[in-house]
């Protein structure tokens, strides 16, 4: 029974997120159903990461089992037609080995946060990115995102609902820049808390308003408590960009 990996993209609107829910369809569940119309077999899927009601992903990466042997490309067309007409799309299927886990065999995982800062509203990009009609300071928000780069109590930037166990987590990078009237923040980590990422880029938007320093930023991160750091992003902007392996 081969292992399949697979390389996902989606757009997170219209989906309650990756894991399936009582509440509303999951990407997992279509993806599911579409694994179960091409083989008639019930497969459960893993993911690298599980994203929220409204996030979309670039390069989500799943696996499941197979109980059968077909080469890639059949797999990848034959989940692609029967995923019809969910806006999810299979970028690549591979064999893998089967002691790869898509979630454990991780090494790190990237978000991509997209903010359009422009005074007019969003027609073509509404529900694809955080629409902030006031000036942003690009640079002073990438400067603050500095602070939070290393190994750190992130209790400031966690839901209150989050299941981790530890607040502590290591941040290999975060950065901020500004392409046209598109600002890009992406961060890099080996796992993030829930909302972690939303949380950070709600602090550096005060930021970008001129509102708060990286002092301020640092002062959040110390304080250890929720309250103390911005508001959360709405969850159009976030993409989970990719996850990294070994295979």
């Amino acid at each position: 029974m081969p292992r399949i990996k697979l390389t996902i993209e989606y757009d997170g609107r219209g989906f309650v997120g990756w894991q399936r829910q009582d509440n509303g369809l999951a990407v997992q569940e279509v993806l599911e159903t579409a694994i179960t119309g091409y083989c008639g077999h019930m497969c459960p899927t893993f993911a690298s990461g599980r994203t929220d009601a409204g996030v979309h992903a670039l390069g989500q990466v799943a696996h499941f089992d197979l109980p059968r042997t077909d080469p890639p490309e059949t797999i990848r067309a034959a989940l692609n037609y029967h995923l019809k007409p969910h806006a999810v799309s299979i970028l690549t299927a591979e064999i893998v080995p089967e002691d790869f886990h898509a979630r454990f065999s991780c090494l790190g995982r990237a978000y991509l946060y997209r903010i359009v800062n422009r005074p007019a509203p969003l027609a073509l990009e509404s529900g694809r990115a955080w629409w902030v009609p006031k000036p942003l300071n690009a640079e002073a928000m990438h400067e603050a995102a500095q602070v939070l780069v290393g190994r750190h109590d992130f209790t400031s930037f966690r839901a209150v609902a989050c299941q981790s166990k530890s607040p502590v987590k290591t941040l290999d990078s975060l950065d901020v820049r500004r392409v046209g009237e598109v600002i890009e923040i992406r961060t890099d980590a080996r796992s993030f808390l829930h909302h972690q990422v939303r949380n950070m880029v709600g602090t550096l938007k005060r930021v970008g308003e001129g509102k708060w320093t990286a002092h301020d930023v640092r002062t959040a991160l110390a304080a250890c408590d929720r309250s103390a750091a911005g508001a959360t992003a709405p969850s159009v902007g976030l993409y989970f960009l990719n996850a990294h392996y070994e295979v």
